[in-house]
C-alpha cells in the first residue's frame, strides 16, 4: 500500500515530526447508527502496534458543521466517514483524490500541509484499496489471472461503486457484470461510470437467461446486506447470483457484508459451490490499514494486522454467541 502514501504527498507535505507518535493526535469516525462499528477496535489495535499515543473515537452525527468543527482542531489527524455522510462531508474537505472523485464518495480524510503551513484536509476512498489489498493478500496472482476476464459486483450503492472502481483499475477485466435488486440504481451507476471512465464496460445481469449465458466472472464482490430476499427484485437478484455461482468454472468471491456474521448466505453458497472466498471483516481490516498508513505515514507491520484480524474474529464469535 505504499503507493497511496507516496501519492498523498502530491497534496502537501507531512504534518508529522520525529516526536509525533508520542503526541495525542485524534482520529474520528463520523456516521449515523455507528454504535456497533468495529472500526474503533481495529484502529486502537493498529495504533498500539505502531507505538503511537493516538486515539480513535466515534462521532454519531450527520451534521456537516460538527464535522467541520472537528477538522479545525489541531489534534485532528484524520477521519473515517461512513453512511450517510460519504458524499456530503466530502464538500467540507480541501481536496479529493482521484479515487474519491471517480467513485463519488469519501470514506477517509488525512492531513497534509500547504507551502504556507496551512493544514489541508484531503478526502480519499480507501474502500477500493481495502478490496484490492484483500484480493492480493489471498491471490497475489489475481492481477494477471483476472486480466481480460469478466468480473462481477452485487449491489448498487456506494460500496458497489468502490468495488467497480477497484476491479476496473487494478484487475483489468473485460467487463463487469452488475446484479442488483433495483434497475434504476444500476442505470445510475452505468451512466455515472461511463462518464467518469469512458472505456469501462458494464453489463446489467437482469434476467436468469442472461446469467446462464455469460462466462463465469473471475472475481465477484458482494456489497449487499445479508437478509433473506422478499421483494421481487431481491428474489431475482439472488437467483442470478446462484446461477453464476453454480457455473462449472470457479473464481474468487469477496463479500463485503459482515453483519451480523461474516459467514453470509452468499459466502456459504459460494463455498459450497467450490469458490475461493474472502469475508467482509478481512476487507474492513485492510481498509483500516490503508487509513492508518495515510495518518501515521508508516507501513504497518504484519503483527499488528494479524492482531486486528484475530480481534475481529473473536468479536464476531462473541456476538454470535449472544444471538
Amino acid at each position: 500500500m505504499t503507493d497511496i502514501l507516496r501519492q498523498s504527498y502530491t497534496y502537501g507535505r507531512s504534518p508529522l515530526n520525529s516526536t509525533s507518535n508520542s503526541v495525542h493526535y485524534r482520529a474520528f469516525l463520523f456516521g449515523g447508527n455507528i454504535s456497533q462499528s468495529l472500526s474503533p477496535l481495529l484502529h486502537d489495535i493498529l495504533f498500539k502496534s505502531l507505538n503511537t499515543a493516538w486515539s480513535y473515537d466515534k462521532v454519531e452525527t450527520t451534521d456537516e458543521s460538527e464535522f467541520k468543527t472537528r477538522l479545525t482542531a489541531n489534534d485532528t489527524i484524520g477521519t473515517s466517514i461512513t453512511m450517510p455522510n460519504k458524499v456530503t462531508f466530502g464538500r467540507a474537505l480541501d481536496h479529493l483524490t482521484e479515487e474519491a472523485q471517480i467513485i463519488g464518495a469519501v470514506n477517509t480524510s488525512f492531513v497534509r500541509l500547504a507551502p504556507d503551513g496551512r493544514r489541508l484536509h484531503i478526502g480519499t476512498n480507501t474502500d477500493c484499496i481495502g478490496i484490492r489489498e484483500t484480493i492480493l493478500q489471498r491471490c497475489p496472482s489475481a492481477v494477471s489471472t483476472a486480466q481480460g476476464k469478466a468480473a462481477m459486483v452485487i449491489g448498487g450503492g456506494g460500496a458497489a461503486r468502490s468495488a467497480i472502481y477497484a476491479l476496473w483499475k487494478w484487475f483489468a477485466p473485460s467487463e463487469i457484470y452488475i446484479a442488483n435488486r433495483i434497475k434504476s440504481e444500476v442505470d445510475a451507476i452505468v451512466t455515472y461510470f461511463r462518464s467518469a471512465i469512458p472505456d469501462i464496460q458494464l453489463r446489467h445481469l437482469n434476467t436468469t437467461q442472461t446469467a446462464e449465458q455469460v462466462p463465469t466472472p473471475s472475481i465477484i464482490v458482494g456489497t449487499v446486506p445479508d437478509y433473506a430476499p422478499t421483494q421481487p427484485g431481491e428474489v431475482l437478484c439472488a437467483e442470478i447470483c446462484d446461477i453464476v455461482l453454480r457455473k462449472r468454472e470457479k473464481g474468487l468471491l469477496v463479500d463485503m457484508c459482515y453483519m451480523p456474521s461474516p459467514q453470509t448466505k452468499l459466502l456459504r453458497t459460494a463455498n459450497a459451490q467450490g469458490w475461493n472466498t474472502i469475508t467482509g471483516t478481512d476487507v474492513l481490516v485492510r481498509v483500516c490499514v490503508a487509513q492508518q498508513i495515510l495518518w501515521v505515514e508508516e507501513a504497518l507491520n504484519e503483527v499488528g494486522v494479524k492482531q486486528a484480524l484475530a480481534a475481529i474474529t473473536e468479536n464476531t464469535r462473541e456476538e454470535l454467541a449472544k444471538m
